[in-house]
């Protein structure tokens, strides 16, 4: 969509009051199975951080020992926060999804830091992965956390959960009580504020960063529960002082505002214009242009929408590439871009000038993604063969997704967990490969990254093309030998097989792009994609050299008058 909204143009670059806005911020969207094109329940997540390394985690699933405890530590940071009680039997999970096809993520909405239990020993990261563990459902997954930080203490900041199974699809919000502690020292504000709302059949959501949750039924236990004592909680805390039917969750923990808005909420509108069709729910998608812009706190959108049409895994999957592009938040085209149109800006992400403060755009495909997914859970299917989770490791835009069945029982080489770190280069992982392809395509990005696209299109729409033939081998198997295991070594066994040729794929245009693009020359092709030589030796390239966009020429042009660029002198030649 775009907009005639002239005076929205310059927000790629906008003077900053305040902002809350986390760098290692997370995106998600969520797709009810009535809303997608084949019936399966699909969730994304980009888990963005500087310091995350992009890596599928996989745990078996096993019976334990009558006592056994489980060691807890920070996602984030490693650190050892303490000790839990283990259940008699946990469930195998393949990232963010587990052998039940039940999926969670999340996206970090900090709020107030005096409501973090610094005495608790569950981070928000140690929640959803042990819940996957014991949880088979949505619901029981809602009441599993509300357990475990009511019986252990939750110390993280606000957190957006997406909770979803093969029916049904939750957003779950969440902030700490913070520390009040009894004259023996325990903390009688243990547990959490929280509230999960379904989304309805044949809609869509999705949250980045931002509380989205704000007034909700009291009284509708089928789609929405929260925590009993939430509403007088808050009014006896100084959150809230009127009706009960009134409270909203967003304006109590986490009120509006322009850098809030501005930083994450954004990412949403563009999503629900995008799905939506230019549509967010009743209104043209351009009426929340100033509230997606921070300049409107009054007119917010819905929770959820329905989208145009019903959406596909690669119409979902391409939703998280997103830069903005043809909106007015679209940063393409600003000096900030550079020459070759790069949507992306380096940390920190605002600066001063003069005495005002301006803010770089933030769009859902990012340069500091560890790992993304699309978690996708097909009902009509078995368990064992049903859960598919799309994964892909660094920026979204210059990666690709590959699918790895859920219940498989490893993860597939190029993501397997050991296989290289943050600060130790591996040459068989994929977050490494990735990494080297980004970086060069942020170089050139309007010339390189269209490549790497295509070369992505091509592996994710090969993929989608071929997990039929897969299912229908994998129900086969089981049919005929109604051996679960069997099942599961066939899945894990062509995951490890399909993820190693998506590497070597990548590998591949990890040494073209390399060889055509080398000094800011691009070599010249041939129809059939073999280099352009000279007539007199096959193996001298014939280059192209296109030079800068208008943009910029218009840019340096200024420069030049301005007497920061060497003029030519009438009559010179140059070279």
């Amino acid at each position: 969509m775009k907009t005639s909204i002239r005076s929205i143009l310059a927000i790629a670059i906008i003077a900053l009051i305040a902002s809350t806005v986390k760098s290692n911020a997370c995106t998600n969207i969520i797709v009810t199975k009535g809303a997608s094109a084949d019936g399966s329940v699909m969730v994304t997540y980009a888990a963005d951080s500087h310091t995350q390394y992009g890596e599928l985690y996989h745990h078996e699933g096993k019976v334990w020992p009558k006592g056994s405890k489980l060691k807890i530590f920070s996602w984030d940071s490693g650190k050892y926060l303490g000790e839990i009680a283990q259940v008699h039997r946990t469930y195998s999970t393949m990232g963010n999804m587990n052998e039940h096809q039940l999926i969670i993520t999340e996206t970090t909405f900090g709020g107030l830091e005096s409501l973090v239990d610094t005495t608790g020993i569950l981070d928000y990261g140690s929640i959803i992965y042990i819940t996957l563990q014991r949880a088979k459902t949505a619901r029981e997954a809602i009441k599993v956390i509300a357990e475990l930080m009511e019986t252990y203490g939750y110390c993280s900041e606000g957190e957006s959960f997406s909770i979803a199974d093969t029916e049904e699809a939750w957003i779950m919000e969440i902030v700490g009580k913070g520390v009040k502690l009894d004259k023996n020292g325990k903390n009688i504000n243990k547990g959490a504020n929280w509230v999960a709302v379904r989304i309805p059949d044949g809609y869509i959501s999705g949250h980045a960063n931002y509380s989205r949750i704000r007034q909700f039924p009291l009284n509708d236990p089928e789609n929405c529960l929260y925590s009993k004592d939430i509403i007088k909680w808050a009014k006896e805390n100084g959150y809230y002082d009127g009706p009960d039917e009134n409270f909203s969750f967003q304006d109590a923990f986490q009120p509006a505002s322009f850098g809030v808005i501005r930083g994450c909420d954004t990412r949403v509108w563009s999503f629900f214009n995008k799905l939506g069709g230019g549509k967010i729910g009743d209104q043209d998608a351009s009426f929340y242009v100033n509230y997606a812009a921070g300049l409107d706190t009054v007119n917010r959108m819905p929770l959820y929408i329905k989208p145009s049409h019903k959406l596909t895994v690669k119409e979902v999957a391409d939703a998280m590439r997103d830069h903005f592009e043809d909106t007015p938040f679209d940063f393409r085209h600003d000096i900030g871009a550079g020459p070759y149109e790069c949507p992306y800006r380096w940390r920190p992400m605002s600066f001063e000038y003069e005495g005002k403060k301006y803010e770089f755009e933030r769009s859902a495909a990012t340069q500091q993604t560890g790992f993304w997914l699309l978690g996708q859970a097909r009902g009509w299917l078995p368990n064992v063969i049903g859960g598919i989770i799309w994964f892909g490791v660094d920026d979204a835009a210059t990666s690709c997704l590959t699918p790895v069945y859920s219940s498989g029982t490893q993860a597939p080489l190029c993501f397997r967990v050991g296989n290289g770190n943050i600060i130790k280069y591996s040459d068989t992982a994929a977050f490494w490969l990735f990494n080297r392809i980004a970086q060069f395509a942020y170089l050139r990005y309007n010339a390189v990254a269209p490549e790497v696209q295509k070369v992505a299109d091509e592996h994710e729409k090969g993929a989608l093309e071929i997990i039929p033939k897969i299912d229908e081998n994998a129900l086969r198997i089981l049919k005929e030998s109604k051996d679960e295991n069997r099942v599961k070594a066939y899945l894990t066994d062509w995951s490890e097989k399909f993820a190693d040729r998506m590497f070597k794929t990548f590998k591949k245009l990890d040494e073209y792009l390399l060889v055509k693009y080398i000094d800011g020359n691009i070599k010249k092709q041939n129809p059939d994609g073999s280099f352009q030589t000279t007539y007199s030796e096959d193996y001298i390239p014939m280059p192209d050299q296109p030079g800068y966009s208008k943009f910029w020429y218009e840019v340096l042009g200024k420069e030049g008058q301005a007497g920061k660029i060497q003029e030519v002198p009438e009559g010179v030649t140059t070279y």
